[in-house]
This record gives structure tokens, sequence and C-alpha cells, in this order.
């Protein structure tokens, strides 16, 4: 067996690309909403009849709601975990007894067998409990041991892991490093085949549940040799296993509860048939996981927003100013409207995403990834609209409200706790270049050749040619659609007209559908670095997403009967203030200072404004910016704390 490299891998740019493309879903094999209406494309049919679950899954997760919600309002004291910044034993005792742990488990490995749609559900009902409890269920999850295994997982395997993780273990999901994070062409984690084994070496961080995980997913690299192209490659492997230790509880802003931590691997000895998928295939296992994992952090968003809209109607009622309640004031209300309306519209998105998870006819890589950007990006801004609706209680914390006789209302906890979302399996800023990608790729498969410089010139004729084909068909559909027809989608005109916001949607989808191809057109290889604006092309493909769903659901709960005026209010709100959010974006796509803040962050990087920093002092500490993660023994007593 070969030591551990203490050399990190160096890769170029281009490199690093290659790794994440290779990574990705080549192929599209089901409709995708989403890429449609990236390709300017409004397919209403694929999401409208709303799809619905089967009566049997509806029963089940009804069902397990109950005892969730009853365990959530006396077994949860979100107080106390913010204050000891632990979640307590008998909490999660009392989780794997209801079998919290086991949601997304088949029944026939001990688990509950619910649906994504109330999986997502449970989450958002804990999350409102408390969030970091909410973490550690959807990291266990969405990200840990189950669904990898579901997915890529051999039948042996499923039987060994997938019954623990139904009843008594916890799992966590390890792949950042210190130095490495979205970039994994960067991984420095090593797994070296030796006989029936690999050996482990390397420092992983922000390990969510690794501090209290019983089992872990690893990714390392595993060495290419003459007999094997290696590559990155994922491991289910035992958390206390010899060599492994927990350096580090990490804490944070917010998610007080949460248990992250830091954790080195010195010559682990892992099985070879714990190894998931083959060598090499750990980043695609990796991605197709968040798929559908992605949809936890938007569900958990759900529930911070209803709790925000709770609270600002029970608050703004009986607050008055100048002889009225502060509700009845525009300023205020504004705000209550903007939280209610984007509640609703960010559930629908949730739910309809979810319901075409669990039917599987639909690819919803990009309906997860939207769901999870604009989840995130929203819901920071509905609690923050709370925060300023509470005035100075919304800045203060519940302990200290209560200690003066008020109500222990924790709002500046939550903006605390969401504010990681827009961070947590992908960044805001990722997300925008992982869509983006998925929004172009069909420009790409007829066209790439041709931006791309390392291609021969007949492969540029030849992508030339296809491209000719493809753009000659597709164009000429952007021009008109049923958009502009006064009487498309009449069927959404009940008292309140949600008919108006499907055909902007339709007009506008073409619209993004052509600037992005104009943008093509202009910047050719180019295009990859211009980030600013393919963010803004994905924010408008979010809001767009997100009025389809809203009118969609709208509709759904006015075919049965529940609240469906309200809803057709709700959506027609949400609608009208996205619109505004579109047509700035539009705007923003050509006038903007882009190339201007490329220029400043050359000054600032280069030291030409360092003037501006004077007048200050820098509080602190010593240190480097990034930790050593240097293959070893550990030097630190281990703070692994499993749960009993």
């Amino acid at each position: 067996m070969s030591a551990p490299t203490t050399k990190k891998p160096t890769v170029t740019e281009r490199e690093a690309r290659q790794v994440a493309e290779a990574a990705r879903e080549q192929d599209w094999r089901k409709p995708s909403f989403a890429k449609e209406l990236f390709l300017g494309r409004f397919r209403l049919d694929l999401i409208h009849p709303h799809p619905l679950p089967a009566d049997d899954d509806v029963q089940r997760g009804e069902e397990f709601l109950a005892r969730l919600h009853e365990f959530c309002e006396t077994k949860i004291d979100s107080a106390l975990i913010e204050r000891e910044a632990r979640i307590p034993d008998e909490v999660i005792a009392g989780l794997k007894e209801i079998g919290a742990l086991g949601m997304k488990i088949d029944t026939k490995y001990g688990g509950l067998g619910l649906t994504q749609v109330y999986y997502n559900r449970a989450l958002s009902l804990v999350g409102s409990a408390n969030p970091a409890v909410g973490a550690l269920l959807s990291a266990h999850q969405s990200i840990g041991v189950p669904q990898p295994l579901k997915i890529f997982g051999t039948q042996q395997q499923k039987d060994a892991f997938l019954p623990r993780c139904a009843r008594t273990d916890i799992s966590a999901f390890l792949l950042t490093e210190p130095d490495v994070g979205s970039d994994p062409a960067r991984l420095a984690t090593t797994a070296v085949p030796d006989g029936d084994d690999y050996v482990l070496d390397g420092v992983k961080l922000w390990t969510t549940n690794g501090v209290v995980a019983d089992l872990l997913v690893v990714m390392a690299r595993v060495p290419k040799t003459e007999d094997s192209k290696g590559g990155i490659t994922a491991f289910v492997v035992e958390a206390d296993s010899p060599g492994i230790t927990v350096e580090n509880r990490n804490a944070f802003m917010g998610l007080r509860g949460i248990e992250n931590g830091v954790t080195r691997f010195h010559q682990v000895r892992v099985p070879a048939a714990n190894r998931i998928g083959a060598e090499g295939a750990g980043l695609k296992i990796a991605l197709t996981t968040l798929n559908t994992g992605r949809l936890s952090l938007p569900a958990m968003c759900v529930g911070a927003g209803k709790w925000c809209l709770k609270i600002a109607r029970e608050w703004s009622a009986v607050r008055e100013q100048w002889g009225k309640p502060v509700a009845l004031h525009e300023a205020v209300g504004s705000k209550i409207s903007f939280i209610a309306a984007t509640t609703f519209a960010l559930e629908a998105v949730v739910d309809l995403s979810s319901q075409m998870a669990d039917e599987n006819r639909n690819d919803i890589r990009i309906e997860a990834a939207l769901a999870k950007l604009y989840g995130s990006e929203m819901a920071c801004l509905m609690a923050d609209e709370l925060v300023q609706i509470r005035g100075g209680r919304g800045f203060e914390t519940a302990e200290s409200l209560a200690a003066r006789g008020e109500r222990a209302v924790p709002a500046e906890q939550l903006l605390r706790d969401l504010r990681i979302n827009r961070i947590f399996e992908g960044s805001t800023e990722i997300m925008h270049l992982l869509i983006a990608r998925e929004a172009v790729d069909a420009h790409l498969s007829v066209a790439g050749d041709l931006i791309d410089p390392d291609k021969s010139l007949q492969d540029k004729a030849r992508a030339g040619a296809n491209a000719g084909v493809f753009y000659a068909k597709w164009l000429p559909k952007l021009v008109a659609g049923p958009g502009q027809l006064p009487t498309s989608y009449g069927d959404f005109k009940h008292g309140v007209d949600l008919a108006p916001h499907l055909r902007y949607v339709e007009r506008h989808a073409r619209k993004l559908a052509r600037s992005t191809f104009y943008a093509m057109s202009r910047w050719q290889g180019r295009m990859e670095t211009k980030q600013g604006f393919l963010g803004r092309v994905v924010d408008i493909g979010a809001e767009l997403f997100a009025m389809s769903a809203a009118c969609v659901r709208a509709e759904l709960l006015r075919r049965q009967g529940d609240h469906g005026r309200e809803a057709y209010l709700l959506a027609d709100a949400f609608c009208r203030q996205a619109r505004i959010r579109v047509d700035e974006l539009f705007n923003r796509l050509w006038s903007n200072t882009d190339d201007l803040d490329r220029k400043v962050v050359k000054g600032v990087l280069g030291g030409s404004f360092e003037w501006l920093e004077q007048g200050i002092v820098d509080p602190s500490g010593e240190g480097p910016w990034i930790a050593d993660a240097t293959p070893g023994p550990s030097e630190r007593d281990n703070v692994r704390r499993p749960f009993k």
C-alpha cells in the first residue's frame, strides 16, 4: 500500500469544469417543465392539472404528521436547544421511537415509506419547532446514507445499512474539505486500495451530523492506476472506525443545536464492499442524490414562511400606532402581503416539485434546484421583513423578551437560522451556475463545439451545420405564442383572473430564451464568465416557475373546494409582485454595472483601495485563513458524541 499523499491536487480552471461536467447527468430521458421554460416553451400540460398523491400515501402520511405534530408540540423545547446549543438525547430517542429517522426508507427495511411530498411536509413541521432538529433529520435522510443507497446501493448494502438508518443510526454526508467547497476537482482526501479494503486519509469540514453520526457517506479520491481510472468515489464508513477523529464541534450564528464538525481520517480501513457504485462515480452519486435531496431545504423554508405569517398577523393586529393597528398602515401591510403571497407560492413550488419527484415521470433536476435557490432567498427576505414588522422586539432575543414579561417570539433567531440555507447544499452563486448550465444544455448540445477553442475546424463545421438545423426550427417559435392571445388559459378565471399571469409567463419564457440566445451569440465561449448575466437569467426562470406553480395550486384548491377563493387572491398578489421583479431582472440583463464591478474588484485585489480601509481596527484573531488539512494522525481529542 502506498503512503498517503500530502500534496493537494492542483487543477486548472478547465480541468475543474471537466470534472464537474463529467459528473452531471448528460441525458434528458424525461420531460422537464423548467428546462422547457428556459427554452421558451411554456409546457403547462406538464404541471396542470396538478398531480396528486395516491390515497394510501395520503393516509400514511397524514397519520404520521399527526404523531409528529404532537411530538413537536410536547417534546421539542426550542428555547432549550437554543440556550444549550444541543439537541437533548431524549428528543433524538423520541424521534427514533416514532420512526422519524426512516421517513424516506421503504417499509421493508423498517422505514415509514413516506412520499417526497409527506417527507417534506414533515420537515416543514419539524423545522418550525426547531430548525436544528430539522437539519439533523434532513442531513440524515436527504443526503446521508439512505438516499444514495436507495438509488445506487447494492442489495447487500441496503440490507445491511437501511434497517439501521430507519430506526437507530444517524448518518452524515462528508464532501467538503477545508480548502475544497464547490470545486470537487481539488478533493484531497484519498482512498487507497489495499487488498479487500480501501484506506482513507484526509480531513472533512462542516460535516453536518458528523459529531453524532453512526454511519458516514464519505467522498474520497481513489488514485489512478494502470488497471483503474480511479477518481472521486463514495463509501459508507462506520463512524467509530479506528483512525476517525472528530476534532471540533463547530459553532455558528444560527442553528445552534446543529451537530457539525471537523472529521479527520488517518489510515481508516473501509471494506471494498462498502463502496457505493463504481470507482470515480462519487460526484455523479452526490449530484443525483441532491436532485431530490435539495427539496428538504425549501420545505423547511415553507415552515418558516408560515410561522412568519402567523406572528406578523397576531402582532400587527394588536400593536397600534397613530390610532390603528400597524397592519392597516400601508408601509407595514405591504410587508404582510409579501409574506403571505410568497409563503403560498413557495409551498406551491415545493409541493409541485415533490409530487413530480414521487411520480417519477418528469426530470426535476432543475425544478428542485430552483426550489432550493428560490426558497432559501425568499425565506430570508420574509424573516427580515418579520423582524422589521416587530421593530425593536424583532431584534431582541426571545429570552430577553420573556425576562421582561412579553411573549418570547424568536424572530431574530429565525433570521439567523435561515441564513445558512443560502449556503447549504450549494450556495446561491453555485446554484445560479448549476441551473444556468442545465438551462443552456440544449444550446451546448448542438453548438458547443462552435465555441470550444480546442475543437478542430472540421468539428466546428459539423457543429455549425447541426446548429443551423436546430435554430432554424427553434427561433421562429420564439416570435409568437399563446401568451399573446387574450383568451388563452381562460380556465384560470374564477372571480380573480389568473389567466393574464400565465400569458405573461408564456411571453416572458420566450423572451428569456431569445435573450439567452442573443447572449450566446454575442459572447460565445466567454458566456460562462458572465456570471452576473447567467444569475439573472436563472432568477427570471425561478420567478416564472413560481408564478406557474402558484396559479396551478390555486386552481387545484379551487377544484377541491379548499380555500379556493383565498388561494386565487394569494396567487394573484404573488404574481403581481413577481412580475415587478421579473421586469427589473430583464432590464438588468443589459443595464448593469458588471463590467465596472470587475474593474473595481481588480483594484481591490491589487491594493489600489487599501487607503479606504484606514481608520478602523480589525478585531479578528490570529491564524491562517484556511486550516492545515495535511493527512496524518490526529493531535486533538475526539469530540464525537453519539446519541445514546
